[in-house]
This record gives C-alpha cells, sequence and structure tokens, in this order.
C-alpha cells in the first residue's frame, strides 16, 4: 500500500506508512528503496525540514548507494527550498551555498553540478540583497558610521558585483555624513577618510556613471577642511 500511495502521488500517506514499515524492514533488500521514497514523499509535501534530515541520513546509511550523490544534491535544495524572504534570517540561504558547494566538489562531473553553481549564485544574490538593505536602513536611520562600514562590508564580501560603485559611493555618502555630523574636533580626521574613499573610488571606478557625483564629495570634503582651518587660524589670531 506504501508504494501504491507513492506511485499514485498520495504522499501524505506514503509517509505514513513507510514510516511505520521502518522497524520491520531494517536490513532487508528493500529498506534503502523505502528510505529513498520516504525522503521524497517529505519532500513532495513540502516539508522540507524533515525531507533534508532523511536524505541526510539516507547518505550516511547508504554512502556508497548510486542514489547517494542524488540524496546529497536533494539535501543542499532542502535547504535552497527553506530560504526566507531577503528580510528573515539567512541561515538557510548560507547552508545551502555550503552544501552545494560541497556537491561541486565532490562530484565536479554530476549533471546536477551546473544547476548547484547557478542556486549559488541566486543565494548569494539574496546575501548580497539582505546586507545591501541593512546599509540603506542604517543610513535611513541616521547611523551613518554603520552604514558606511556595512557598504565597506558588501564591497568586500561581493567583489564581483556589478553594483560594486553604487556601494562605493554609498559608503562614501555615509562616511560624508557621519563627518558632516561629528564634533568639530572629529571633522577633519574625518573629512579626510571621505577624501581618501573618493580617491579610491577614481582608481577603481574611473568610468563608473556615479564618478561625478563621488567627486563631488571630495570637493565638499576639501571646502569643509579648508573651513576648519581657516576658523582655527581665526581663533588663533584671536587670542593673540
Amino acid at each position: 500500500m506504501a508504494e501504491n500511495y507513492y506511485a499514485q502521488k498520495k504522499y501524505t500517506y506514503a509517509q505514513q506508512l513507510f514510516d511505520e514499515l521502518f522497524p520491520y524492514f531494517k536490513g532487508t533488500p528493500r529498506f534503502e528503496e523505502m528510505y529513498y521514497k520516504n525522503a521524497y514523499s517529505y519532500f513532495y509535501q513540502k516539508d522540507y525540514l524533515n525531507a533534508e534530515n532523511i536524505f541526510k541520513s539516507y547518505i550516511d546509511n547508504f554512502p556508497t548507494n548510486p542514489r547517494a550523490e542524488e540524496c546529497e544534491y536533494m539535501r543542499a535544495y532542502c535547504y535552497y527550498k527553506q530560504s526566507p524572504k531577503v528580510e528573515l534570517d539567512q541561515t538557510p540561504t548560507t547552508k545551502t551555498i555550503g552544501l552545494m558547494q560541497a556537491f561541486i566538489n565532490m562530484h565536479p562531473g554530476s549533471p546536477k553540478a551546473k544547476e548547484a553553481g547557478q542556486l549559488i549564485d541566486l543565494c548569494r544574490a539574496k546575501l548580497e540583497e539582505k546586507d545591501f538593505k541593512s546599509g540603506e536602513l542604517y543610513f535611513n536611520l541616521g547611523y551613518y558610521k554603520a552604514a558606511g562600514i556595512v557598504f565597506g562590508l558588501l564591497m568586500d564580501d561581493f567583489p564581483d558585483s556589478e553594483k560594486s560603485d553604487q556601494y562605493k559611493l554609498l559608503m562614501i555618502k555615509a562616511y560624508f555624513k557621519y563627518a558632516e555630523l561629528s564634533i568639530l574636533d572629529k571633522q577633519e580626521e574625518r573629512f579626510e577618510k571621505v577624501i581618501s574613499e573618493t580617491m579610491d573610488f577614481k582608481q577603481r571606478f574611473s568610468d563608473s556613471k556615479y564618478a561625478k557625483e563621488a567627486n563631488d564629495y571630495k570637493t565638499l570634503s576639501e571646502n569643509y577642511i579648508k573651513n576648519i582651518k581657516q576658523n582655527e587660524q581665526a581663533k588663533t589670531a584671536d587670542q593673540r
């Protein structure tokens, strides 16, 4: 009946019977196939948490079986299916990347290797978007130093991103706002950092559509520093 339910795609009934039958068939020739079909019964019910666990157990129990490679991929794929919306905790997404990369390393000739690479790219794009939203949120809330750090880490974590120049500009903008709102004694040092970042931008992204805007922040920062020094000189002259 379990086999019949599975063939009819009545996976809830099949899974319930497979679970009940396991103790009686353990160690028999049919046990491996039951284990395999039970994992898919959970998967087709979209119970990815339990499906992942059973695919993993299959690999542990039948490591030399030809189906073990498929189950390795499916285990990673179960984590991918659990990957939540960008705003939520991305632990399953990170786990997917690790397991899919391990699968590619272990089975470079697998027909699933290309698909695994594509899923890694999708997961990395999701993590990149999440980090971007975090930086954007910090900036909108006025936590400019934190925003600058996040945008800098985005560039380090995703060096091949097509948005690297945008992240760099946002980092410059955040550090500029941070310097602008700083106490007078800290302003010159912090505007110097902005200038340093704009010069780095020019070297790395000379053809960027954001180049002019980045240079504008350099000019603004230089003017701030010039005014700070003039005010200090005037203050010193008054004291004399």
